[in-house]
């Protein structure tokens, strides 16, 4: 989808659908609705009284212009009360109304930069990245394509004085819903076609077109660095290994330089503790994690932010087979600590252990944020629409609440309990990889603190969010991109 400014007036606005948002509760219809309204002869007016429209989010109507407008049709889309109208709220209302100028077979559609109560800038942006997440779609694997679809989007904004501003708008917009169409592709992708040999792949396609360092690791060369715990995941798939470390640099002196870890595990059968069928159907959704970082990496070099930026991703299956691990086993990280399997699908916090662990010893970062769809306890704490924050630094955290806050992706933070570590004890070993089932979000997280030696460290489990069996206000169902836009937003604030 192609995205511009046009400056004209609404009534002067062409293309196949002109999208404008209503406020809800308000007695006489506001500006620029009712100049359009007045071009329509009224018509607008009527239509909206006649489907007692009421600008609720989500609500829709439309008509012919018949001639009265540059536009063929008009589309009105629900924006709330004025008074608590969010960026969230410009997003989906943006959202649905370009999915309904889809449906209705537009070609070229024209908006208004919806949301005057809100700064131009961060609404425009909002437009555009709520245009494109909800015309999202994945049918790479079937024989018939969508036919529909729309090819350019125009905000409309009379003044030309906002003309930079606006396209540095639709320049972020862009750049953040389009690495978080590139998560949701690898996510959606079937564990036959995404391997760890894939993901090593897409990250070499990365390096070459955003000029980024990188360096993929094989078993071998993994045995060598000490990951046990890593290794002992990948022990029962024949898919082999790989170890990700992709590198972005910026072109003057970095004032950060911040790792971000994702969880690679292609596909999750859970290992000798098998899981059942239901719980194993969508496991390759279990490199959520992993999808978003290298999304991110990709996004960088057009974005430019002044912080070097680490992306790492200890990448296998977690399958079963006579090499497989067994409970019981006990297995030696890279950083020296011995850990008791006290189940084999606990396996993400073991990938992740040598990735921290990795990540301490060789990046030597300032901060370290990783993402794992890690936990059933956290979607149970959570539900699917929100991800859990657990760190060891809460000027961390704030920036990442915050940079959620700003993009509409739901964080929140769970507490560090040190005595819980009681309860991740081994009589064999330095540690269990499990413990008691209640907290079960946060005795995972506990069990990684031991993996990042004193570098601020902020955990974001992902399990709920990554992936929807429903269709969703920015999406169809399936994989999300959960986190891309947060982790993007956090990096571009950092000073």
């Amino acid at each position: 989808m192609r995205v511009s400014v046009l400056a004209k007036p609404l009534p002067a606005a062409d293309g196949d659908v002109l999208i404008v948002g209503s406020y809800a509760d308000e007695k006489r219809l506001p500006e620029p609705l009712a100049r359009l309204d007045r071009a329509l002869g009224g018509r607008l007016g009527e239509v909206l009284e006649a489907e007692k429209f009421q600008g609720k989010p989500g609500q829709l109507s439309h008509l012919y212009a018949d001639g009265r407008l540059a536009a063929k049709r008009v589309v009105v889309v629900g924006l709330g009360a004025r008074g608590q109208l969010t960026l969230e709220a410009v997003r989906r209302a943006s959202a649905t109304g370009v999915r309904r100028a889809r449906d209705l077979g537009a070609r070229v559609v024209s908006i208004e930069v919806l949301g005057d109560t809100l700064p131009l800038g961060p609404r425009a942006r909002a437009v555009v990245g709520g245009a494109l997440l909800g015309t999202y779609g994945f049918d790479r694997y079937k024989r018939e394509k969508a036919d529909k679809g729309v090819e350019e989007l125009r905000l409309v904004e009379p003044d030309t004085r906002h003309g930079r501003e606006l396209k540095a708008a639709i320049h972020l917009g862009t750049t953040f819903a389009e690495a978080t169409a590139f998560a949701r592709d690898l996510v959606n992708a079937p564990a036959n076609e995404v391997t760890p040999t894939y993901l090593a792949k897409t990250a070499t396609q990365i390096a070459r077109e955003g000029r980024l360092k990188l360096r993929v690791y094989d078993r071998a060369e993994c045995e060598k660095m000490g990951m046990g715990a890593f290794l002992g995941v990948a022990a029962g798939s024949e898919q082999p290994p790989k170890f990700i470390h992709l590198t972005y640099s910026p072109s003057g002196r970095a004032r950060r330089k911040v790792a971000i870890v994702g969880k690679g595990v292609t596909f999750d059968s859970g290992g000798l503790d098998l899981k059942p069928a239901d719980g194993m159907l969508r496991m390759k959704n279990d490199m959520a994690g992993a999808a978003a970082v290298l999304a991110v990496m990709r996004a960088l070099p057009p974005l430019r932010p002044p912080v070097e930026v680490h992306a790492i991703v200890a990448a296998t299956e977690n399958m079963v087979s006579g090499k497989a691990q067994r409970p019981g086993d006990i297995v030696r990280a890279m950083n020296g600590v011995t850990i008791e399997i006290g189940n084999t699908d606990a396996e993400g916090r073991l990938t992740l252990a040598d990735a921290l662990a990795y990540t301490v010893a060789r990046v030597k970062p300032t901060e370290i944020v990783d993402l794992a769809t890690l936990t059933g306890a956290c979607v149970v704490a959570l539900g699917s629409l929100c991800a859990g924050l657990l760190t060891t630094s809460q000027p961390l955290a704030d920036r990442l609440k915050a940079a959620a806050d700003l993009v509409g992706e739901r964080l929140w933070q769970l507490p560090l309990i040190d005595e819980y570590k009681d309860g991740l004890k081994s009589d064999v070993a330095d540690i269990n990889n499990v413990g008691p089932r209640g907290g079960g979000a946060i005795n995972a997280a506990i069990f990684m603190r031991e993996f990042t030696s004193d570098v601020p460290w902020a955990h974001l489990d992902i399990a709920g969010p990554a992936f929807s069996d429903r269709d969703l206000p920015l999406g169809p169902k399936g994989a999300t991109g959960f986190g891309v836009r947060t982790l993007l937003a956090y990096l571009l604030e950092l000073k």
